[in-house]
């Protein structure tokens, strides 16, 4: 399996596919557009780590500036329903750090800011990457006792609301606003109407 490759960077295309020689030998390395443009001007030399998958029909390369973001990418395709696609766009928006406090923060309006990344399948990913990612200390708020801000049901019932939001046609700002005003609660119909109520008085 490869682990990184240092050479020669032959080209780079729009999305972000950089082709770096090594040893007279062109390897296509996927990456984010920080990588890319990172890595320097044609025919400077560069050094990757790489995420080496192997499966039937082909065999990819996924680059990273870092070894931070080598490691973070694999934990991300190794949560259910992340494809490589999904965890170069999640590092694309999110670097490593923001990552981890997104998650330990239970931040699902963040992970919502990555193309392809609805509310349930941000809730899902926050709980699948508690467990996958060295995740920084957060402070709990007062009167907690250290519990955890929001169980699975009262965030699939917030995942419920912005996506009926959403559908209304209500804007990102708008929600996030609302939602941070709502009370703690898993029965999805009573704070949709409570967030209507709300979105309705501030109109």
């Amino acid at each position: 399996m490869i682990g990184s490759l240092r050479g020669t960077l032959l080209a780079r295309s729009p999305d972000a596919e950089m082709i770096v020689e090594v040893s007279g030998v062109g390897y296509r390395v996927q990456a984010t557009p920080r990588t890319a443009a990172a890595a320097g001007e044609v025919g400077s030399q560069v050094f990757v780590h790489v995420c080496h998958i192997v499966r039937e029909d082909a065999q990819t390369l996924y680059g990273f500036s870092s070894l931070d973001e080598r490691r973070t990418f694999e934990a991300l395709i190794g949560a259910h329903g992340v494809g490589p696609s999904l965890g170069l766009a999640i590092l694309a928006v999110h670097h490593p750090d923001a990552l981890r406090s997104a998650v330990a923060g239970d931040d699902v309006d963040l992970l919502c800011l990555v193309p392809g990344v609805g509310p349930k399948t941000a809730v899902r990913m926050l709980v699948e990457l508690k467990s996958r990612l060295d995740l920084p200390e957060v402070e709990a708020p007062p009167g907690t006792d250290g519990a955890p801000a929001a169980t699975t049901a009262q965030d699939d019932a917030r995942a419920d609301v912005r996506s009926a939001l959403d559908e209304l046609g209500y804007g990102a700002d708008e929600i996030k606003h609302v939602l941070s005003e709502m009370p703690a609660g898993d029965d999805a119909g009573s704070l949709l109407r409570e967030a209507l109520r709300r979105l309705a008085g501030a109109a």
